[in-house]
């Protein structure tokens, strides 16, 4: 389908289904999967397992989208590493405060395969130098 090469994709949502649909679909593109439930889990992943690319849900327990992104932003090791943005509203102020805490990108849910494919596919040229 593309020449984006397979990256290490991780999910962080609340929700299951969210998780098991974005899995399915990143795999189908060929890239490797890890999930989330909640922030605090993302950033033992992350810590673990250094992924290429972070999709992260806006409204979680414990730990939000945007407080986990801006720790990850915080964090030299893991600064470079792209965070999109998942929420179920597609709000200009949700938009911007999620650009404030360091994220790239923002994802409406429920997304589809092709959006979630695209973004993978944006952030995997920036990575492996092939824009």
């Amino acid at each position: 389908m593309s020449t984006t090469p397979a990256l290490k994709v991780l999910v962080v949502d609340d929700s299951n289904t969210i998780r098991r649909s974005a899995e399915i679909f990143l795999k189908q593109g060929g890239h490797e999967v890890l999930l989330a439930d909640d922030g605090f889990d993302a950033l033992a992943k992350i810590n673990d397992y250094q992924p290429d690319l972070v999709f992260c849900d806006i409204l979680m327990p414990r730990l939000d989208g945007y407080q986990t992104c801006a720790i990850i932003k915080r964090n030299a090791r893991f600064a470079s590493i792209p965070v999109v943005m998942l929420s179920s509203k597609d709000g200009v102020f949700d938009k911007a405060r999620g650009r404030m805490v360091g994220s790239q990108d923002y994802l409406t849910k429920p997304f589809t395969k092709d959006q979630l494919l695209h973004a993978v596919q944006q952030f995997g040229a920036h990575l492996t130098g092939a824009a």
